[in-house]
């Protein structure tokens, strides 16, 4: 299952993006019989929140965000209109913000930035697995 989602920039927009995901994810339970555990749903809006936040403040022009699930994992593209590659700072404890990269690569299996003749696409996979303690039949929403 894939689905795709262009964003304008406007306010709310990263919102926007983390409701499109929640929204995904359910189809795929509901309609697929996919099981999406909490924490793989979790990390899904907060990894979708961190590249399409970073799309947004650095790269002009739209955003394009797809997903794509299968039995095994959850794929998070973003595309944006900036060929720089980006890449995570070195820690620094007192630095505010600008974290969004090292959280994305922490909490992922994959990380994958590809240049694109415009823009880049930044690929991040999410394996759907859970812990022995974690309800994992709640709904996302």
């Amino acid at each position: 299952m894939r689905a795709g989602h262009a964003l304008d920039g406007g306010p709310g927009c990263i919102a926007d993006a983390r409701r499109y995901a929640v929204a995904f994810l359910d189809r795929a339970r509901g309609d697929h019989h996919l099981r999406v555990p909490a924490r793989s749903g979790d990390l899904t809006q907060l990894v979708v929140s961190e590249l399409v936040t970073n799309a947004l403040k650095y790269a002009p022009g739209p955003v394009l965000l797809e997903l794509r699930i299968t039995t095994r994992d959850v794929e998070i593209v973003v595309w944006d209109s900036d060929p720089a590659v980006p890449a995570a700072r070195a820690p620094d404890p007192d630095r505010i913000g600008q974290h969004g990269l090292e959280i994305v690569k922490a909490v992922t299996e994959d990380l994958l930035i590809e240049q694109k003749p415009v823009g880049k696409h930044i690929t991040a996979r999410i394996t759907l697995t859970d812990t022995p303690d974690e309800a994992t039949d709640r709904p996302l929403t």
